[in-house]
């Protein structure tokens, strides 16, 4: 978490443009009669900002105040988790075993479950060239595979000597 802000008897600056509780501006004041303005309200008197001509201060619940900023900051975080989802690469092969095939389509599943994309693809290597439609039937039926939990984002496509197709989740 960011750095603490000084409350009560940390705040060294002598004078301060003061914050009422209901935000309602009170005007400058000495660090004293602030200090005495907060503990008549029973509420905490908190720097918010000492840089500038002149420094703020605020009278409010500094720990309740704590506890919100920490929530907004922790629900920020889930958002920016939820937007990172990440792009998954499969390799697949135009002479890929049963077992293989079967192993990399159960953590595909996982994968998009937990809400990533995916693409698959597949090299080819010296003569496959001549065959790319061998490929695609490989990347189609991985995707009849998946069918149940993804939708494909971008039809299978031939890029140079390889051949990818986009999966993406499929909404509830």
């Amino acid at each position: 978490m960011s750095k603490e802000l000084p409350i009560n008897e940390q705040i060294k600056v002598k004078e301060m443009m003061v914050i009422g509780p209901n935000g309602e501006q009170m005007g400058q004041k000495m660090r004293e009669d602030a200090l005495t303005l907060a503990k008549y309200a029973g509420l905490d008197l908190v720097l918010m900002n000492d840089n500038g001509n002149m420094a703020v201060a605020k009278i409010m619940d500094y720990n309740k105040y704590r506890y919100e900023r920490q929530k907004k900051l922790k629900e920020a975080q889930k958002k920016q988790r939820e937007s990172n989802k990440e792009l998954k690469e499969y390799r697949l092969s135009v002479t890929i075993d049963v077992h293989d095939f079967e192993t990399r389509v159960r953590n595909a599943k996982d994968y998009l479950v937990k809400g990533h994309k995916i693409k698959a693809f597949i090299r080819f290597k010296g003569r496959q060239m001549a065959r790319p439609e061998l490929g695609k039937e490989v990347l189609l039926r991985f995707y009849e595979a998946l069918e149940d939990v993804a939708v494909i984002e971008a039809q299978p496509k031939i890029d140079g000597r390889q051949i990818f197709m986009l999966l993406a989740p499929k909404n509830k």
